[in-house]
C-alpha cells in the first residue's frame, strides 16, 4: 500500500470513527442500553474498511471516548463508560469488526456474505455485551437477556438489510482503492 492508499484509508478510517460517534447520538433510551445507530455503521466499517481498517475506525472512536469526547450513547464519555453496563457492547465491537472484516474478504463481498458477516458481527457484540451487563448490574441471566438483547433483534435486522444496502451502493465508489479496501 502507497503513502496515497495509506492516507486515503486513513480518512476512511476516521470518517467511520465519526460516523460510529453520530450513529450513538441516534438513541432512544429504553433501560440500561439504549437503541443506537452506531452498531450499523461499525459492521458497515468492517465491510468496506476490512480488517485493518475497520479496527482503526473503531479504536479510534473507542480512544476519543476513553479520553472523555461525548461520542458514546446519550452524548457521554470517559472510562466510566467503557467500565459501565454498555462496555461489554462497546469493547465487544472490536472482534466484531474483525472477524466481520474477516469473513467479508474470505466471502468475496458478496450479499449472502455481507449478511453472514454482520449476523456474526452482531452476535459477538452480544456475546460480550450481555455477560458484562449481567456482571456490571447484578442482574440475573433472564434480565440481562430480557434487557441487553431481545428487544434489539428486530431492529439489528433491519439495521443490516440497510447496511447490506449501503455498502452495496458505496463498494463501487471504493473501488478505487483497487484490492487493498476491505481486505486487510
Amino acid at each position: 500500500m502507497n503513502v496515497s492508499e495509506n492516507l486515503r484509508m486513513t480518512v476512511y478510517s476516521s470518517l467511520f470513527a465519526a460516523l460510529i460517534a453520530v450513529g450513538a447520538y441516534i438513541a432512544i433510551p429504553i433501560g440500561p442500553v439504549p437503541i443506537v445507530l452506531q452498531n450499523m455503521f461499525v459492521l458497515m466499517a468492517a465491510l468496506l474498511l476490512g480488517t485493518r481498517w475497520g479496527s482503526a475506525a473503531l479504536g479510534l472512536y473507542l480512544l476519543m471516548g476513553a479520553c472523555g469526547f461525548p461520542v458514546f450513547a446519550g452524548g457521554t464519555g470517559g472510562l466510566g463508560r467503557l467500565l459501565g453496563p454498555t462496555g461489554g457492547y462497546l469493547l465487544g465491537y472490536i472482534p466484531a469488526v474483525w472477524v466481520a472484516g474477516f469473513i467479508c474478504a474470505r466471502t468475496g463481498k458478496k450479499l449472502w456474505g455481507d449478511v453472514m458477516a454482520m449476523l456474526i458481527g452482531s452476535l459477538i457484540v452480544y456475546a460480550s455485551g450481555v455477560p458484562w451487563l449481567k456482571f456490571a448490574t447484578a442482574m440475573p441471566w433472564e434480565k440481562a437477556f430480557a434487557v441487553g438483547m431481545y428487544p434489539f433483534l428486530v431492529g439489528d435486522a433491519l439495521k443490516i438489510v440497510a447496511a447490506a444496502y449501503c455498502v452495496k451502493l458505496l463498494r463501487p465508489m471504493l473501488k478505487n482503492n483497487k484490492a487493498n479496501v476491505g481486505n486487510g
